[in-house]
């Protein structure tokens, strides 16, 4: 079936070495700026902040 609503799907890339570790879906009518959030990275080896990225 197909998803109902206004959720898209999203990336996030780390602000350190700008890899792409983590898609996650976010409601793009009641979060209109781009996502920031404290992740860990598999390649810094530590938690780093990870941005929206399309």
């Amino acid at each position: 079936m197909a998803k109902k609503g206004k959720r898209i799907t999203i990336n996030l890339e780390c602000s350190k070495c700008k890899g792409q570790n983590y898609v996650t879906e976010k409601n793009k009518v009641n979060t209109q700026d781009k996502l920031v959030l404290k992740k860990f990275c598999k390649n810094c080896k530590k938690v780093t902040e990870h941005k929206e990225v399309k």
